[in-house]
Parts: C-alpha cells; sequence; structure tokens
C-alpha cells in the first residue's frame, strides 16, 4: 500500500515559502509544492492569481469565522477539498469552468465550495 506513496517524487512534498501582501500587509505562507500546483489550478479556474485567490479565501473565512487559526494548514484542506469534491462530482472536472459562484448545496450559500 505504502508503495504509492513513497514513490512520489520528492519535489511534490518540497516545503516552499511564499510572500503575499494580504490588505497592505506582508506575509509569509509555507506550503508543500503539490498544495502551491492545486491553489494555482483552483486561482486559474476563476481568473485569479494565487495571491489574488489566498486574499478572497482570507476575506471569506474572516468575514464567516471572524478569525484564523491556522492560515496554512486551512489552504491545505481548502486543495484537499478541492480535489475531493471533484473527485465525488460535486464540483466539474472541466479546469474552464469558473467556482465562483457555485453553491454548496450543504448550505445553499455561495461562493467558494472549498
Amino acid at each position: 500500500m505504502c508503495e504509492i506513496f513513497v514513490k512520489a517524487d520528492p519535489a511534490l512534498y518540497e516545503s516552499k515559502a511564499r510572500s503575499i501582501r494580504l490588505h497592505g500587509v506582508v506575509t509569509s505562507i509555507r506550503l508543500e509544492k503539490l498544495f502551491w500546483q492545486v491553489l494555482q489550478e483552483i486561482a486559474e479556474r476563476d481568473g485569479m492569481n494565487i495571491n489574488q485567490l489566498i486574499t478572497k479565501l482570507y476575506d471569506e473565512l474572516m468575514a464567516y469565522r471572524g478569525q484564523i487559526d491556522n492560515f496554512s494548514s486551512f489552504l491545505r484542506v481548502c486543495c484537499l477539498r478541492y480535489t475531493s469534491l471533484m473527485l465525488d462530482g460535486e464540483i466539474v472536472n472541466d479546469k474552464h469552468m469558473p467556482l465562483a459562484g457555485l453553491r454548496n448545496s450543504k448550505n445553499g450559500s455561495s461562493g467558494f465550495l472549498i
């Protein structure tokens, strides 16, 4: 079983930090390269770059929760949820189809399902 995981390209789990500006404040986020790739795919679906996507996710999370305890972990979970929702058919696999405006079938809210 583990062979499918241990034979992964080490570049995928190499950690990479990026500096981004959130509302005028420069911060650094460290994620594994695979997560950066998924965030890039999500961003491209809605015509954004990664910094714009991260800012949007940050703002939506702050509006919904009022605080952020571990934003890097939140971004990792977003990536896993995105992949899981695509596998479950709740998000279409067509990477040209924007995610903005999709409704969360669990609570009827609009915005990102992730």
